[in-house]
Order: structure tokens, then sequence, then C-alpha cells
């Protein structure tokens, strides 16, 4: 087993990494809460797309998965509208200490919303919507996009203080959750 400091130095390496790759990392509790910007993969309806996705690194990362959600809202089948909470268990079984922070904004996050799975939903009606109505659910993708994934609509956000229609004193940490509550927020 490896000491703390160990598991400190890790996370302090990862973040640094991600800060140094293209990603634009806003850092908002120390090195373990961050937000980082987020485009939409091309050739998806949600290109086009930024968002800034809430990074929580847990005390025993890399071995346990980081926690993300989307802090503008989405459309999709596998992320919380009102939380933007994203379930991925996925990642969660597949997540080993290998991995590092990029591989959620290179790869995990882009597979994600190239390839919803509408069956372990978390917003059952854009499963639905997916699944029955593909045009439909392209086109209320593309609505939210312009809504609140531009760079005015963070912008705004920032300035009205309110991230996903909650006020930023919400804004403290993952720890203000209860375990079950941080538990369904992993990745």
């Amino acid at each position: 087993m490896s000491s703390p400091s160990a598991g400190k130095r890790r996370m302090d390496t990862d973040v640094l990494k991600l800060i140094e790759s293209k990603h634009e990392v806003t850092i908002l509790g120390g090195l373990n809460e961050f937000s980082v910007k987020f485009y939409g993969p091309r050739g998806t309806p949600y290109e086009g797309g930024i968002w800034k996705v809430r990074v929580h690194l847990p005390e025993h990362y890399p071995f346990k998965s980081p926690s993300i959600g989307f802090m503008n809202k989405v459309y999709h089948p596998n992320i919380d509208e009102v939380s933007g909470t994203v379930c991925l268990d996925v990642i969660n079984q597949a997540w080993t200490a290998l991995y590092d922070l990029s591989n959620i904004f290179e790869s995990f996050l882009p597979q994600l919303l190239t390839y919803p799975n509408p069956i372990d939903p978390l917003n059952g009606d854009a499963a639905a919507m997916y699944l029955h109505k593909p045009e439909e659910y392209k086109k209320k993708v593309a609505d939210y996009v312009r809504k609140y994934a531009t760079e005015e609509a963070l912008r705004d956000q920032e300035n009205s203080g309110t991230e996903n229609g909650v006020s930023s004193d919400s804004e403290s940490s993952m720890s203000d959750f209860s375990e079950d509550e941080a538990q369904d927020m992993e990745l």
C-alpha cells in the first residue's frame, strides 16, 4: 500500500499535467477540486458546446476514480439534468490507477457524449427520446447547447453567480454531500 503522500504527489502531478495540456482548469477548492472547460465532440449534436465540468479527487485517488459533474446544463441520457451528475458506471468499473485526468477529458467524456447509454439512464426523458425520436433528441441537445453551453452562457452564469441554476453559495465542497450522494456522483 502506498503512503498517503505518494497519492497526494500523484494528485498534484495529474492536476498539473492537465493544466499544462490544452485544458483550461480553474481551481475551486485546492488541487483536489477544480473545474475544466470541456468542448463538445466533433460530429455530435454536442459539437460547439462548452461546458464547465467540476472534478473532485477523492482521498484515495488515483486508486479511486474522480467524481465529475457538469456545471452548466446538458441534455444527455447519462447526465442528471438538474445536478449535472455524470452516471459513468463503466468508468468506475474500468478506472485504474494507470489512468490520469486527461483520460477523462480526451477519452471518457467525448465517448459518453458520442455514444450515450440509454439502457442505464439518469435522465429518462433524454434516454427515451434518444431511442425513439433521434431527430428530436438531436434538436433538443442543440437547443441546450445554444441556451446553456456557449461562452456567453458561461459568462452570464458566472456573473449571475449561479451554476446549473443553483446559486454559488452551494459552490462549497463535495464534503457537504452525504456519502450516498457523493457515491452517486462518482465516475
